[in-house]
């Protein structure tokens, strides 16, 4: 007998929920196609599903036709991609995340306060390309405590920093605890930005590697927070594996193992879980459990235009 423990919570964050249900409701509102700039959401099946139901995606904003409905994904977009958007006259719905936008606001705000803006964060990802684009002035980012010592600021009296919302909370903490050792007048959030379902999400993963002896997490190669939550399980001891689905499952993971942990990020849908959990009975009989956690009823308000879509 396997037992199998679930995570909870694990799946779709709200900010997630809202973005794939705006491409929806533009779909049924204005028919397709409808343009998304970049993934939705970084999970490779909610974006083919929407792909199958007319939603194009396409990495810059002249890729798509004039006058046709565009969606900015989750992760937000910089102030040229907006300005790129309104030149061509485009039609725009934007699906940041309500918690993304925050932090563009906080790093507007200390710009404006005359400070030079430390980006914890990892490069390359859409989130901090966003971001990096919303905030005016010099933006540094740093992604490792070895990072923090390499910086040159003009002003180091004058700084603040902001972080992605999908980052392990332990590696934000020694990142902002060197930059506050290196830099005594430095602003910024504590580990505030990094967003309440990612939080949630690694304690539950904390919770499994306690009572387990494999995780598996439910998510794409490049979904950050996906990415994170296994980190935190190898960092705990217990063998962790990111799949994208059951097809990933191999049996020599549950060789001489009595319990696994199954966890989701916070792209990944609920349906991949139960996937996953059909495909170990492949490889063994099992019972399945759901630790207790944090119950979420977060919901965040749709755009005015599909209100009521």
């Amino acid at each position: 007998m396997l037992r199998v423990v679930l995570a909870q919570p694990r799946g779709f964050c709200a900010g997630v929920e809202r973005a794939i249900e705006i491409v929806e409701r533009a779909l049924k509102k204005y028919g397709p196609p409808i343009y998304v700039r970049h993934e939705i959401v970084h999970n490779q099946h909610v974006v083919a599903d929407l792909r199958r139901r007319g939603a194009v995606f396409v990495d810059e904003i002249n890729e798509v036709p004039p006058g046709a409905i565009t969606v900015f994904s989750a992760h937000g977009v910089a102030k040229r991609v907006e300005e790129l958007a309104r030149e061509r006259s485009l039609p725009v719905i934007d699906a940041t995340c309500p918690l993304v936008a925050k932090v563009h606001n906080e790093g507007r705000r200390y710009a404006a306060q005359g400070r030079e803006i430390v980006l914890v964060g990892h490069a390359g990802h859409a989130e901090v390309e966003g971001t990096i684009g919303q905030v005016p002035g010099k933006v540094h980012l740093v992604q490792t405590v070895e990072d923090v010592w390499t910086l040159a600021p003009d002003n180091p009296e004058r700084m603040a920093y902001i972080t992605q919302t999908t980052l392990s909370v332990d590696d934000t903490r020694h990142i902002i605890a060197a930059l506050q050792q290196r830099f005594p007048e430095i602003v910024g959030p504590n580990v505030r930005d990094i967003c309440y379902a990612t939080q949630n999400r690694q304690q539950a993963v904390r919770e499994l590697a306690a009572v387990v002896d494999v995780i598996l997490v439910v998510g794409s190669r490049n979904s950050s927070n996906s990415n994170r939550l296994c980190e935190i399980g190898l960092d705990l001891g217990k063998p962790s594996y990111l799949i994208d689905d059951a097809e990933a499952l191999r049996p020599e993971w549950f060789a001489n193992v009595a319990s696994v942990g199954l966890t989701a990020g916070a792209s990944a849908p609920e349906t991949l879980v139960q996937g996953v959990i059909e495909g170990l009975r492949r490889f063994a009989e099992i019972q399945v459990e759901t630790l207790q956690g944090v119950a979420e009823d977060v919901r965040f308000r749709f755009p005015a235009e599909l209100a009521e879509a």
